[in-house]
């Protein structure tokens, strides 16, 4: 009888992912060749968005004329257009050629020479430059083409593989340095309570651009109007800066990351927007970054006016301070995360936090769950900070006036839904995700408390605290310090277990009693006196 034949399973990206990683390190070749894994899947993501515009055109058009300019078919809906030998298929096609490399290059070059908002974004001269063997090339290309359609339609395809590869490839960048890629679920967290409909939405460490991604995934999400929002951001990093571009590019969102100099550009020490107001911040900062500026270094720097001059040995509240700069004075409102060590520190940052407090910006401080990156186990704060928290109407709501009072929130409890992923043959770590239905309980919180409509103190989980309190507090943002905490022995009623326990005992010692008096009989039974 003939086999049925059976549909392969589809593998998982992590999966894909995996075996990529193991292809390079089987030629010895894993070091920062992040970008150039990044760049072939871009090429397949631009390719199947150009074959589903070239079926549209010619169901609509029919063949286009010659005298027409094709291009333009594909220009005018954001789609990249791309010349036979640079699309997916031309590459899946000459993969076993010994020029591969040489092919994979030239495509990368002449989407960039096609495409204006490319320029500088793809890898150049990558593959040639690595050696690798034909084979490895080959194999390369037939894991990518392994991620299916769907795949492309997914939040932020791109910076879930930079993420896989920061953790993975373990790239020289360390924890300090904040090689950190924002988990999706948390992000979109963000962009749910400070809601970024219209208006400029900023990031001054912005990555991969995995937080503008979220903030138009926001608006589709919400019916609202993305021509409405502008994209402002930095990136220190000139590789990284590149898959920012690319990233924003492939999704056809414009953008303004400043002009990238020879070098490395930070927002401190480089600010590409000055004196700069918006609307919207969503952030993930390099976390505890040392050495940020030189000793004696933006000293009067206008960001730090009317608060301390932040420590150099630790970038945490010169980042809150950039931050809050950047605010409109009048409506900003920034989601940003810092490590839990800045929620309590001292000297300095106790002065500028402090400042922070009675100055009443610190709107909410939500403390996230374990393992929720790759690269770091940590927990770590959302802040959100308002620069209106008077009674006001808020895209179709009215908020209260709630000045002088923070919000605490704490879900290090809520870490029971984890994703698996390999990182080595035979070993899987876990990360914890928040769900959807989790985001919107947040969200539902935090606007209740904002609307003062049916919110209330939740033991465990949240918490509506004024100043006055935090004052007497040292001034500390720990949500601990103030969320109620059930000791769940006290429920215990001990006299009642004492019973319980004592009569349990009874029976088991009558229970042994009687089995120790039938086993003797049957001793004497056969002879034995015990």
């Amino acid at each position: 009888m003939a086999k049925k034949a059976t549909t392969p399973k589809e593998q998982t990206l992590e999966t894909i992912l995996f075996n990529i990683r193991n292809i390079l390190r089987s030629s010895g070749k894993t070091d920062d060749k992040r970008d150039a894994i990044i760049g072939l899947i871009f090429i397949k993501f631009a390719s199947e968005k150009f074959e589903v515009q070239r079926e549209k055109i010619r169901k609509e058009y029919g063949d286009v004329p010659e005298f027409l300019d094709e291009k333009s078919f594909y220009l005018a809906d954001n789609v990249f257009y791309l010349e036979e030998h640079t699309r997916w298929s031309y590459l899946v096609k000459n993969a076993n050629k010994n020029d591969i490399a040489v092919i994979i290059d030239t495509a990368m070059s002449d989407i960039e020479k096609e495409n204006e908002s490319l320029q500088g974004a793809l890898p150049s001269n990558f593959y040639v430059g690595f050696n690798l063997a034909v084979s490895t090339i080959k194999h390369l290309i037939d894991e990518i083409n392994k991620i299916s359609s769907e795949r492309f339609k997914e939040d932020d395809l791109i910076g879930r593989v930079y993420e896989y590869f920061l953790q993975s490839f373990a790239l020289s960048a360390t924890k300090e340095e904040g090689e950190f890629y924002t988990p999706s679920s948390v992000v979109k967290l963000i962009a749910e309570l400070i809601e970024p409909y219209s208006g400029k939405v900023y990031d001054p460490a912005c990555g991969s651009g995995g937080m503008f991604v979220q903030s138009m995934k926001f608006i589709e999400r919400h019916n609202g109007n993305k021509s409405a929002v502008s994209i402002i951001g930095q990136e220190k990093n000139p590789d990284t800066r590149r898959l920012a571009k690319m990233n924003l590019a492939i999704r056809e969102i414009s953008y303004d990351l400043g002009k990238q100099g020879l070098g490395e550009s930070s927002s401190f020490t480089d600010d590409q927007h000055k004196d700069m107001k918006v609307d919207y911040i969503m952030a993930n900062p390099p976390f505890n970054l040392k050495d940020w500026r030189g000793e004696n270094e933006l000293l009067d720097d206008p960001r730090w006016q009317g608060y301390a001059v932040p420590p150099k040995s630790n970038a945490n509240y010169a980042w809150i301070l950039h931050i809050l700069s950047k605010l409109d004075v009048t409506n900003g409102v920034a989601g940003f995360l810092l490590a839990n060590g800045a929620l309590n520190a001292d000297g300095i940052e106790r002065e500028i936090r402090q400042k922070l407090i009675e100055n009443d910006k610190v709107e909410a401080i939500i403390v996230l769950p374990r393992n929720m990156f790759y690269t770091t186990d940590i927990s770590v704060t959302l802040w959100i900070l308002n620069n209106n928290k008077s009674d006001h109407e808020l895209h179709g709501h009215l908020i209260r006036n709630h000045q002088n009072e923070v919000l605490f929130m704490d879900l290090r409890q809520w870490n029971d839904h984890v994703q698996q992923y390999k990182v080595e043959k035979g070993t899987n770590k876990k990360k914890t995700i928040l769900t959807d239905e989790q985001i919107a309980k947040v969200k539902l919180i935090y606007q209740s408390w904002q609307k003062g409509s049916d919110y209330e103190d939740i033991p465990e989980l949240c918490k509506s605290v004024t100043i006055d309190k935090i004052k007497e507090a040292n001034y500390s943002l720990a949500p601990s310090k103030y969320i109620e905490f059930i000791d769940h022995d006290l429920d215990i009623n001990y006299e009642k277990e004492m019973s319980r326990i004592q009569s349990e005992m009874k029976e088991v010692l009558t229970d042994e009693k009687k089995s120790q008096n039938r086993l003797e009989e049957a001793f004497r039974g056969i002879g034995y006196e015990i």
